[in-house]
């Protein structure tokens, strides 16, 4: 096939509130069928009403979208952008809509995620599945994951390499992306090709530390939540913060890698809840720019659906798994980042 088969392209996310009103719905949605109260989920809410109820994360998108259109626009491809969420509005079922209504027959779909997983892949093929469902005379063919792509690894090098320029001292280099439970982690991949998720965040650690000339580096993790007794991918990003500090060290440089713009777990886990410990302990934090909203990133976007058009596989510089595209919702092969039941929490 040829990009000219494709008559649209579809950025699916996972959503966030925009008033203060919306937050509960919001988490609602996000821990359907988990048992979690109301008043626990006001708890959880609380770095949202921080900012006001706004997630920053809608914004992002629609500022990438606009990116990957002048992208578009600038190859000469007419293919329009669609917006769609999980569990906020502009929701992807009624994305779905609007492209049967508009005439859309095969379609692109975007996950504004570079990783495997279940929640960082499998739940974006769900996702598929639901739509499909409300509108099957649509095609949806998911892209490549991008987190080994050349401009990806590229991008947060440079950031990384621009930190490194101006630290002030002896600095340790922190990549932090969200943790998941630890048992979800090992279903990562399947039979065979396991704790997926994980291996793919080290694995990009690597590749960016290597363009950045960075040897001391670690991976660590954050924005855990639910059952405190449930193990999750460590260590925090805090808790290693306050271990360096007392091993000596005076200033850190965090790498966001799991996050491709600055939303909620970056805004306040990183900028505001680590930012604070640092302070608290003395220790100097610079934390590099996330790259989603670099307008190269936007060509990251058309590069992957032109190489999954012409039926060849997008660059990458990993040796690790990518996965491929999936068709209608199609999981890349059986059993690949089943779900795990997670205990409820009261």
């Amino acid at each position: 096939m040829a990009l000219n088969d494709y008559d649209a392209l579809l950025v699916l996310s996972f959503g966030g509130p925009e008033g203060e009103d919306e937050v509960i719905p919001f988490l609602e949605n996000v821990t359907r069928g988990r048992g979690i109260p109301r008043e626990r989920l006001a708890q959880v809410g609380e770095h949202y009403f921080h900012f006001g109820g706004v997630s920053p994360i809608n914004a992002q998108n629609r500022e990438l979208i606009r990116n990957i259109e002048d992208e578009l626009s600038a190859r000469g491809l007419d293919l329009p952008v669609y917006f769609g969420n999980r569990n906020w509005h502009p929701f992807a079922e009624d994305a779905a809509k609007q492209l049967l209504a508009d005439g859309h027959k095969n379609v692109f779909v975007f996950a504004t995620s570079a990783w495997g997983g279940y929640s960082a892949c499998r739940q974006y093929d769900e996702d598929i599945q639901r739509i499909r469902e409300v509108t099957p005379e649509i095609t949806y063919t998911k892209l490549w994951q991008f987190y080994g792509h050349p401009t990806f690894v590229g991008l947060v090098a440079e950031g990384l390499r621009s930190s490194i320029e101006k630290a002030p001292r002896e600095t340790k280099v922190l990549f932090t992306a969200h943790s998941v439970p630890s048992a979800a982690d090992a279903a990562a991949g399947g039979e065979g090709d396991a704790h997926l998720y994980s291996r793919q965040v080290v694995e990009a650690a690597r590749l960016v530390a290597e363009q950045a000339g960075v040897e001391d580096y670690e991976v660590v993790w954050q924005s855990r939540s639910g059952n405190p007794a449930t193990p999750w991918l460590e260590p925090d990003v805090v808790d290693r913060a306050a271990d360096l500090q007392q091993a000596g060290m005076e200033h850190l440089i965090c790498v966001p890698i799991g996050f491709i713009t600055d939303h909620m777990e970056v805004v306040w886990d990183l900028d505001t809840e680590l930012r604070q410990a640092c302070g608290e302990m003395g220790v100097t934090l610079d934390r590099t720019p996330t790259v989603g909203l670099d307008t190269r990133f936007a060509g990251l976007v058309v590069d992957i659906a032109e190489a999954v058009a012409a039926n060849v596989k997008p660059e990458t510089l990993s040796n690790v798994t990518v996965q491929g595209c999936t068709v209608n919702g199609a999981p890349c092969r059986e059993g690949c980042c089943a779900p795990v039941k997670r205990p409820q929490r009261a």
